[in-house]
């Protein structure tokens, strides 16, 4: 029994674009509801919703890393949102950029307002995770560059080799002509 709305989910691109808009949303609310509802509710509120967030986004940058050894033609969630033809630059030549700056962007948000809402010694223990996160995050996108860089660096390798190969065998051709 196959279902079309998990067939969608089967492709890495589906479920990455799903994943990133969760973390979107969850990470708004906890902001939104950080920042305009008082009290011991509006604490734990924040705290859960941030929490579940770094969950999704260090568990997704996991996923992403067992992804890039696959054949996928994944490049990344903007390549998602906005599909390259090939022509041109592609999306994906700054992914590793892209991710330090949302890393960078995404850490300041959630200090600023853990700053913000929460006082005391628990602003510390919040300091600590939110560079955690940040920390796990930006090693599997490096990680994720470095194998692509790799692969990159092997396809060229390879080609060269072959050119190689087939340039000799065409001067032995030439050769045995004589």
């Amino acid at each position: 029994m196959r279902l079309g709305h998990v067939t969608v989910l089967e492709d890495f691109g589906a479920r990455s674009l799903l994943i990133h808009g969760i973390m979107v949303v969850v990470f708004a609310n906890a902001i939104l509801v950080g920042l305009l509802v008082e009290g011991l509710v509006g604490v734990a509120t924040f705290v859960a919703l941030l929490n579940f967030t770094a969950g999704l986004w260090i568990a997704h940058s996991i996923h992403s890393l067992g992804n890039a050894v696959s054949e996928d033609e994944y490049e990344g969630v903007l390549n998602e949102l906005v599909p390259s033809d090939g022509s041109g630059a592609a999306l994906g030549l700054g992914r590793f950029g892209r991710l330090l700056a949302l890393i960078a962007s995404v850490t300041a948000i959630a200090l600023l307002t853990s700053a913000q809402v929460l006082s005391g010694p628990v602003v510390a223990i919040v300091v600590v995770a939110i560079g955690a996160v940040a920390v796990v995050t930006a090693i599997v996108g490096f990680l994720i560059a470095l194998g692509q860089s790799y692969d990159a660096s092997q396809d060229r390798t390879m080609a060269a080799i072959e050119r190689n190969q087939s340039g000799s065998d065409t001067d032995e051709e030439t050769v045995s002509d004589r």
